[in-house]
């Protein structure tokens, strides 16, 4: 497919869903193929997201191989595998064949190990094979297990004029050349070689004396969301990927990267939101209730405690009704601000902007939640006095207490992601349920240890 079909703009409407049924209902497979061809491959992929099984994998047998194998790595993770599975082995490989070497990875790598086996055994292109084999050994979270074997490389010994030719040749390989890198003998990777250098060198001229010695390059074995924040922080399409003798492995693009990042906002938003594991809304009612139920019985638990703290002082109740209209302010404040830190912190954590000691930190928040809680305890204040007509004093216990449970819940915000991090849990876990239970806990249980002390019940 051409760059201009790339940019067409998309829209997935009834009428053309209904044309596409048309065409494959009547068998009219050239008027189908031509419509398709209009369209970027991730825009045919949402067309056979909509159609019945039948029709959809009758498109995915008419189309080519090039075209049918970008289009399965475009496509919903359930309905890819639903497809490969009525697939045969020679069909899925020769699909394969014609993905980059981390795509066919990532495909191969969602098949039962037997189903796996065979259809690594039918890729006819040996060295295609051994390089996807290569990819399937590394941990999926690591630079090996996202990196592609195609890249465009020169070795320093060759000249100007010889690597221009053989440039040529590996770019074939390669859908976009973002870098050249450049090795030694022992293909280990020791600079990078500039375009416009190369082109204005002149043509006996040695690499060596041409190419940039300095390349930013990431471990094998180093997790993805290092590598994000590496090409983050440089600014870069592409980083190369070496092992311990630092020879040259692989390359990892900027696709592959926002495709990490996407799936990490998507698991940090749910865990924010206590899901417990990666669900989608079309899943099963017992996929989605597995995910939300753990955190559910958690809140419940912290509902309980609080009902609890609150019974226990059922005779202060009695002695002062007026306490009680403020529970739910005291239980949402604790919950808002607690999550307002901690959201913080987690993005800081995630961006790897968390500097300094965590003492600073604390006392920062601390001096954040007493301007806060001041502000809002002089509103609260007012409205109780002139509006409940709360006598005075209670009026002033209940601002204190807000003061102390917004410092508390900004202290418990903040520290909780960071600690987690420590222990390596994914802190986002924090920003959740987690946060709000705890704070609506220890929320309430501040507010009637200040109203006993200052009331004296």
């Amino acid at each position: 497919m051409s760059e201009e079909k790339e940019n067409i703009q998309f829209q997935l409407t009834e009428e053309l869903i209904e044309q596409v049924e048309t065409f494959i209902e009547s068998h009219r497979d050239k008027e189908l193929t031509t419509l398709l061809d209009e369209f970027h491959y991730a825009d045919i992929a949402e067309i056979i997201d909509e159609l019945d099984w039948e029709h959809a994998m009758y498109i995915i047998r008419l189309l080519d191989s090039e075209t049918t194998s970008d289009v399965l790595m475009e496509m919903d993770e359930d309905i890819r595998e639903k497809v490969l599975e009525n697939l045969s082995a020679k069909e899925i490989a020769e699909e394969i064949e014609e993905l980059d070497t981390d795509d066919a990875a990532d495909i191969l790598a969602e098949l039962p190990e037997d189903r796996l086996h065979e259809v690594i055994s039918n890729i006819e292109d040996e060295e295609h094979r051994e390089e996807i084999k290569e990819l399937l050994a590394y941990d999926e979270d690591t630079a090996g297990g996202l990196m592609a074997k195609e890249l465009v490389k020169v070795y320093e010994t060759w000249t100007v004029a010889g690597c221009l030719r053989r440039i040529r040749g590996q770019a074939q390989n390669v859908k976009r050349v973002h870098s050249v890198y450049v090795v030694t003998k022992q293909e280990k990777l020791i600079g990078r070689l500039s375009l416009k250098d190369l082109i204005s060198a002149k043509t006996d001229q040695k690499i060596a004396d041409i190419y940039i010695p300095s390349v930013d390059y990431v471990h094998v074995n180093d997790d993805v969301e290092d590598v994000a924040k590496v090409m983050a922080k440089y600014d870069l399409e592409a980083i190369p990927v070496v092992d311990d003798d630092k020879t040259l492995l692989g390359r990892i693009t900027i696709d592959d990267i926002v495709d990490v990042l996407k799936e990490e906002a998507d698991k940090d938003y749910q865990l924010a939101a206590g899901i417990t594991t990666d669900v989608e809304a079309d899943d099963s009612i017992f996929e989605l209730t597995k995910a939300r139920l753990p955190w559910l019985l958690i809140g419940m638990c912290g509902g309980l405690g609080a009902g609890v703290i609150i019974s226990s002082f059922s005779g202060a109740m009695k002695m002062f009704p007026e306490l009680l209209i403020f529970v739910p302010l005291i239980q949402a404040t604790a919950g808002n601000v607690g999550v307002q830190s901690s959201a913080i912190v987690v993005q800081g954590l995630a961006n790897d902007t968390i500097k300094g000691e965590i003492l600073k930190r604390l006392f920062k928040e601390f001096l954040l939640g007493l301007v806060n809680g001041i502000a809002i305890a002089s509103i609260v204040l007012l409205v109780s006095h002139f509006y409940f007509e709360t006598a005075y004093v209670e009026s002033i216990t209940i601002g204190v207490a807000l003061i102390s449970v917004i410092i508390m819940a900004a202290l418990i915000g903040t520290f909780i992601p960071i600690l987690l991090d420590k222990k390596g849990i994914d802190p986002a876990i924090a920003t959740g349920p987690f946060i709000t239970t705890s704070n609506d806990i220890f929320g309430i249980l501040i507010y009637f240890l200040i109203a006993k002390m200052i009331l004296g019940f």
